[in-house]
């Protein structure tokens, strides 16, 4: 069954496994997404496409950091069709600087089994503690 949350479950998996195939298959073709402003490296914002998203928010996170998205709870909301994801960021800058501890809440609607939307809230500071 493709409800929200197996939706996002599988969201999760594919991050985690660095599956960009996976990723775009998750995606529809008209996804939308907004990115908490001040996260680092100019990724925050809107982002629409799912090429957008994959290479200029998931890949450049990917490529500075070491960073494990850690989901805890999903609920459910809109009569299904949305599901609110709480969970944590954590790793390191790939050069050692920095290290991520941040929680946060992805909204994440979707439509015919793919997600259409994702709206990401994460306090940013928390992506810049000093190794």
């Amino acid at each position: 069954m493709n409800t929200a949350t197996a939706v996002a479950e599988q969201l999760y998996r594919a991050l985690s496994d660095g599956d960009a195939d996976a990723l775009s298959a998750a995606l529809s073709a008209d996804f939308h997404a907004t990115v908490s402003a001040g996260m680092p490296h100019d990724v925050g914002g809107e982002h629409h496409g799912r090429v957008a998203m994959i290479a200029g928010v998931w890949g450049r996170i990917d490529a500075i950091y070491d960073l494990a998205v850690v989901p805890s709870e999903f609920l459910e909301i809109g009569g299904g069709n949305k599901v609110v994801v709480l969970g944590t960021y954590r790793g390191t800058a790939r050069d050692g600087t920095t290290r991520v501890d941040a929680a946060f809440a992805h909204v994440i609607a979707v439509r015919n089994g793919r997600i259409t939307a994702l709206q990401q809230i994460t306090d940013t500071v928390r992506w810049s503690i000093p190794a």
